[in-house]
């Protein structure tokens, strides 16, 4: 997150540094939220993610427009090899820590982008670079000196062969999978990404968090982060009680729960990845002829502790307010503006029910796909192996 040279701003330079070495020191808290699964894939052949317009860029760059808005931008697109390197360095945290007989390891690197040309409200990380920092909890197992001249080492090699610039930072939240994921900004996250805001959003450098759920990453089979951004100090939602995905939670409980302390400090920015054509014929391959098993090995819906710990409740939910629009009076029925009402949370109750209905048939038909496929078919191939012996 470094913009010129030592020589230049070297004094800078070192104390963003060791504050970025020191990001998991104090960073012990155990909030869970939300988390938004990568899911979201663009196939588009057009070459915008992968380059620019240099001069229009600078032209951004100088202009800052993100500095009029505290809620700027909406997306943040990921190459693969970005999200690839993000996850191998968080997953090698969480096996250090457990081989050593102790918990996961967290663990941190910065992103290398730039922010779209074509729709400044994007960021694109393009590349990230993991540092040398652990930390078990709230202690940090790295030798502070080595670790700027490291970051200084890759700040001027990269000056030198990319065009792109330090534009963020992740790291990694290895806590217990429970009901939600662990992807949120402590207090120290907090402040470090509003420091780093602070240092490069002025010099045409937005900044950007991101924090990965390793174990739950793992647990589900797909990546699971999010991206963040930090409100200025003196910025306070016009919505009382807006979460940072921009929903309304009004248990105070709720919200600390889900986002942590500074639940109203923050917010979260979408996230997708892009792919070239070549990449999505490679991945397309890949599917077809070796992942394929994957899908057969598994049935979430079924077997997902996630899912099986939210389906009472989600029924539950659905019973109550089902008692609820039954026990309404009868003088409201008679009503006809009661009665379009009434109908309308009808409506939205049977299409809940649909939905869970639909999810547990999906789960039971898988089953017994799975069951006719292969336990059938080893007890014929059994059967006829045991003719030709005979």
């Amino acid at each position: 997150g470094v913009r010129v040279h030592v020589s230049s701003r070297g004094d800078e330079r070192l104390c963003k540094f060791k504050m970025a070495s020191s990001i998991l020191a104090e960073d012990a808290e155990g909030h869970s939220l939300p988390s938004v699964q990568l899911t979201n894939t663009t196939h588009n052949p057009d070459l915008r993610w992968y380059t620019f317009d240099e001069d229009k860029l600078a032209e951004i760059r100088s202009h800052c427009p993100w500095q009029k808005d505290p809620k700027y931008f909406k997306k943040v697109v990921v190459s693969p090899s970005a999200i690839m390197k993000m996850m191998m360095h968080c997953h090698s945290g969480v096996e250090k820590g457990i081989k050593k007989g102790g918990n996961p390891v967290e663990v941190m690197g910065l992103c290398m982008g730039r922010p779209d040309t074509q729709d400044t409200t994007i960021l694109i990380v393009t590349d990230v670079f993991p540092l040398p920092i652990e930390g078990f909890e709230t202690r940090v197992i790295a030798d502070d000196q080595n670790v700027v001249n490291y970051m200084i080492q890759l700040q001027e090699s990269s000056e030198k062969m990319r065009k792109e610039k330090f534009m963020g930072w992740y790291h990694s939240h290895p806590f217990d999978v429970g009901k939600y994921s662990n992807c949120f900004l402590s207090s120290t996250d907090l402040s470090t990404q509003l420091q780093w805001q602070r240092s490069e959003d002025g010099h045409g450098n937005p900044f950007l968090a991101m924090v990965i759920d390793p174990l739950r990453s793992l647990a589900k089979n797909t990546p699971v982060l999010e991206a963040f951004r930090a409100y200025p100090p003196e910025y306070n939602s016009p919505i009382a009680n807006e979460c940072p995905d921009g929903t309304i939670a009004l248990d105070e409980s709720a919200r600390l729960e889900r986002w942590g302390s500074c639940w109203q400090r923050y917010y979260t920015l979408s996230v997708e990845y892009f792919m070239s054509q070549q990449s999505r014929r490679i991945m397309e391959s890949l599917t077809k002829n070796f992942l394929w098993i994957r899908t057969l090995g598994s049935t979430p819906v079924l077997l997902e502790g996630e899912y099986v710990e939210q389906y009472p409740e989600r029924v539950n939910a659905l019973a109550e307010k089902i008692r609820v629009v039954s026990s309404a009076a009868p003088e409201r029925r008679r009503i006809v503006a009661g009665k379009e009402k009434e109908s309308n949370e009808l409506d939205n109750i049977c299409q809940g029910v649909v939905e869970l209905a639909n999810e547990k048939i999906h789960g039971n038909i898988v089953q017994v796909a799975k069951k006719n496929l292969f336990c059938d078919c080893s007890t014929r191939f059994n059967n006829i192996f045991n003719i030709i012996n005979k």
